[in-house]
Order: C-alpha cells, then structure tokens, then sequence
C-alpha cells in the first residue's frame, strides 16, 4: 500500500469527512428502509457493513456503500410478494453470491464501456437531484422521502410538488438553521486557527444549540418530525433483537432467487457506475479495480442479508460528500460505519437532537459543487456528440431515477456514436475532370455495418453522367454487407444512371474486381487536377459539394 492509500496517511480528514458521511447516512439509512417498506433498523444494518465490510474489502479509497435508494422499488414489491421480511433476507444473500461469481469471473470490465458523458451526466443531474430534494428539509418540510433520488415519491408528491408544497409548510427556525449552517460551511475554514475543527461539525453542532435555545418559542422551535429520528432499544438484549436473520427453509422458492438474481444485476450496474464517478472526482486520480469492488459488494450483500439488512451499493451522494469533507482514503469510510455502529447500540438519543435543517445544509453545498455551471459549459465546448447525451443523461435522471436515467442516457450516447459512424466511413473529393464531374470516395481505414447506411446513401445520391473513383488502398477492413452495397451500385445501379464506377485498392478476398489500371491511368491524364474539397463522408456535404457548381 503506498503512502497515497495509507490508512493513516489522512487520519484528520478522514475523520472529519467520515463524521460528515456520517451524519448524512443517519437519515438516509432510515428514510431508504422506510420507502421499502422495511424495518428501519435494517438501514443502519446496512450503512454499517457498508461502511465496516466493504470498506474493508474494496479497493476504493474514496467510495462509501450503503443501502440503495435506486433498489427501494424493486425491494418493497419483493417483501410485498415474498410476504415476508426474512424471506426477503435470503434473496439478499443469493444477490450477494452472486454478485461475488460475477467478480470472480472479472464481469467488471463492463465498466469501462460506460462513455465518460453519462457518468458526467450521472455526477451532474445527482448534484441537481440532492439540491431539489433537500431545499423542502432546508425549509423545514419533512415529508417521508428522506431515501429517495427518484422524482415520484413514497408519500404521493413528485420532485417539484414537493418544492411547491414547501411553501405551505416553511418553519422559520428551520430556515434559520439551514442557513447559518451554510455560512459555517462555505467559510468556516477561512478562519484562522479555529478551523482546526470540521466545518460540518461545527455546523452540526450549533444546528442542536439554536434548535435547543428555540425551546418554547412556538414560532422557532422544531417538533420531532424535523430531527434525526433513530430507533432507541432500551437494553442489550433489545438492540440484539433488532437483527433478523434469513428464512432458508425459502431456499426452493422460484420467486426468492428471481429477487436475488434482480438484486444482484441492478446492485452491480448502479455500484460501477457510482465506483467510475467516484474515480472520476478523486483528486488524487487513483483507480478501483470494478472486480474486486463487485467481490467486495458480493461479500458485503451476505453479511446483509444473514443479520438482516437492506441491499447495498456503492452510493454517490455520500462518496461525494466524503470527498468534499477531505476523505481521502479507506479509513473515513470505515470511520463512518464505525460510528453508525456506536450510535446505533449506545447513544442514538444524542443523534436525534439533530435537526434535518443542518443535515440539509451539508447536503445543498455537496450538490452545488456537483452541478456547477462550469460543469455544462465544459460539456458544450466538447460539441454536440459530448453534450447531447450529457443533457440526455441528466434531465432523465432527473424525471425517472438513477438507473432509468442512465439507461436513456447511454441508448442517446450510443445513438450519437452511431451517428458519427456514419460521417467517418469515407472522405470524399470532389474533382474537376475534362470529360465531367468525378467524385472520388477515399474509404476509412475501418468500414463496418454501421457504416453501410452512410454509403448507400451516398452512392444513391450521386448524380447522372458523372464518374464515382471508390479507393479502398488505405481500408483495413470492409464489412460484407457494405461490399454488397458496393457490388449492386457498380453492376445495378450506377449502369441505369450512367455513372462510370472506377474501383482501385481493393483486395483479391473482397471479390470485388479493381477497375483494369490502363483504364485508371487514361482516367487520370484526363484530369486537370482541380481539387474543390476534402472532407469527412456525410451525403448531405457531399450534395451541397455538387451543387457549387
């Protein structure tokens, strides 16, 4: 391990940034376990061996896993039709299983086929999602939907009824404290000495003094519903009893290994995308091995599962947060499963005097940093083929959830390739001969399938009595489909509009004969060597070419 990935190497900010994810994955933990319908200690189970397990087991620095909202749908249907919790378990743990095979048999590397655009996107709209999510919380409207990124909701409201509805329901202390819990934020380290200690603590803290010196003011003090709300067992045995474990006797039940296969698949793709953004905001540019994060994720899902948590991924809400409170290392993970874990056996009644308000606060600044301007107008400047799936991405993410999102975003990013395909198979030239127009079609080194469309379309659209010169010397390889287009143009097509067709560069395995080289020879003295152009291959430039003259 080099000094870069020490565990003690950033022992202070990882403690302050693993205190950070902390504080955010209280409510998160909770309102996830809440929106699946499950117990809601079975959140907690989760954060910790997310942050303790995986933590361990990963090889991520900077990635912080815990239970997933993108999985709240699919795990509320399962323990709706499974009709029962532990059952539930066991697909926890078959999910987990598998996940590890998939990591043993280096299923991985279908990270790297993720375009750089989409996780952007993903990175950009999640900053977007955090902000609009936690401005009603900033006001002091606490709805049920803690857990969730997606735009509909568990209580019945959507993303933006959700803000409108946060006018009927704005608390002044709350906007109080979400506000000088900003300012601590954003300038808190610009003050000398004193910022020895993290910002968000500091935040946190004086989010519980203002809320405790609002006490008996009816206008400023916060009920319950604005705080923390962590369950608090009365004695050993009852937080023991807060564990459940798998029903195995449901190993035969067809619907128990669906639900794990289901788990295992969407917990994979959700947790490289998350692991490749993650890489992507480290500023120490290191990189996660995807299949040794899906083994860990594997060994971290069956923990889960037999003490009776909730599914985990890895999660970019709170991977951003801890990078953004200096977390440079494994340890400020590890930190925050820690304390989830003390929290939750010894003093969760201390974590319940802290107001949503300054939670929120951490939250909107995390967001902000995620889905600055500056973020979009990079993305414009790498042009249309960059930008439009990145807007694809993000207003998807947006409107559906994390998954569907990226799921349109790389169908738009495909298409966008598709469509640059089509506008490299050739380069054209456009020549002035004695005898008339000749239109010479240089092949790209590389012509595939994808690229047929663009060809065929190019060859129809030449016009009458003029000569096409297809030069093949500089193409490696040509696909079958588009040599047929090539054989029906010279044999079918170009005979009927009088268009001579002058082959050269093509190799004996293609079958297509090369025009007789007197015939290119006796084609080129008559040429006077005008040339209008050279371009990328696309009919619509070519058109606009052959009208010039």
């Amino acid at each position: 391990m080099n000094k870069q990935t020490s565990l003690f190497s950033n022992i202070k900010g990882d403690f302050s940034a693993g205190l950070v994810v902390f504080l955010i994955a209280v409510p998160l933990c909770l309102g996830i376990a809440l929106a699946s319908g499950a117990p809601l200690f079975s959140g907690m189970i989760a954060g910790i061996i997310g942050g303790l397990v995986i933590g361990f087991f990963s090889s991520s620095q900077l990635s912080v896993s815990g239970p997933a909202a993108g999985l709240t749908a699919i795990v509320l249907t399962a323990i709706t039709k499974l009709g029962a919790f532990d059952i539930f378990l066991l697909s926890v743990v078959i999910g987990g299983g598998l996940q590890l095979i998939l990591g043993l048999i280096k299923a991985g590397t279908v990270a790297n086929y993720f375009p750089s655009n989409v996780i952007t996107g993903m990175l950009a709209a999640i900053g977007i999602i955090i902000i609009l999510k936690q401005l009603p919380h900033a006001f002091g409207y606490d709805a049920e939907n803690e857990g969730s990124i997606a735009f509909f909701q568990a209580d019945g409201e959507n993303t933006f009824s959700a803000l409108l509805s946060t006018f009927n329901h704005i608390s002044i202390g709350a906007t109080i404290i979400t506000l000088i819990s900003i300012l601590i934020i954003l300038y808190w380290s610009k003050i000398p000495k004193v910022n020895l200690v993290p910002a968000p603590l500091v935040a946190v803290i004086t989010g519980i003094l203002l809320n405790r010196a609002f006490a008996g003011n009816e206008v400023l003090a916060l009920g319950a519903k604005h705080l923390v709300s962590l369950p608090v067992p009365q004695s050993f045995s009852d937080f023991l009893g807060q564990f459940t474990f798998p029903r195995f006797s449901a190993i035969t039940n067809k619907e128990v290994w669906i639900t794990g296969l289901t788990i295992a698949i969407i917990a994979s793709v959700e947790t490289l995308l998350n692991v490749e953004a993650t890489d992507k905001l480290d500023p120490l540019k290191r990189h996660t091995s995807p299949n040794r994060e899906l083994k860990a994720q594997g060994i971290g899902n069956i923990v889960s599962g037999l003490i009776g948590g909730l599914p985990i991924t890895s999660v970019i809400v709170r991977s951003s947060a801890n990078i953004n409170a200096g977390g440079r290392t494994k340890m400020s993970t590890m930190i925050h499963g820690s304390l989830l874990l003390i929290c939750a056996a010894l003093i969760p009644m201390v974590l319940n005097m802290i107001p949503l308000a300054t939670l929120a606060a951490v939250l909107l600044v995390t967001g902000y940093k995620l889905c600055k301007l500056q973020v979009f107008k990079e993305m414009f400047k790498n042009g249309k083929y960059q930008w439009v799936p990145f807007v694809a991405t993000v207003v998807s993410i947006v409107f559906t959830d994390l998954l569907i999102g990226i799921g349109i975003g790389m169908a738009v990013s495909v298409l966008a390739i598709l469509r640059g395909n089509m506008k490299s198979s050739y380069y054209f030239r456009k020549e002035k001969y004695q005898t008339g127009d000749t239109i010479r079609l240089e092949l790209a080194q590389e012509v595939s399938f994808l690229n047929k469309a663009s060809i065929l379309l190019t060859l129809d659209h030449l016009p009458a009595d003029t000569t096409v010169v297809i030069d093949a010397q500089k193409t490696a390889y040509i696909d079958f489909d588009v040599l047929q287009t090539i054989r029906e143009f010279k044999d079918i097509k170009a005979p009927q509009k009088n268009i001579t067709v002058i082959l050269v560069g093509f190799k004996d395995v293609y079958k297509i004969p090369n025009t007789p080289g007197s015939l290119v020879e006796e084609h080129a003295r008559k040429s006077n060597g005008h040339v209008h152009t050279i371009a990328a291959g696309n009919h619509k430039e070519l058109l606009k070419e052959l009208q010039l003259n």
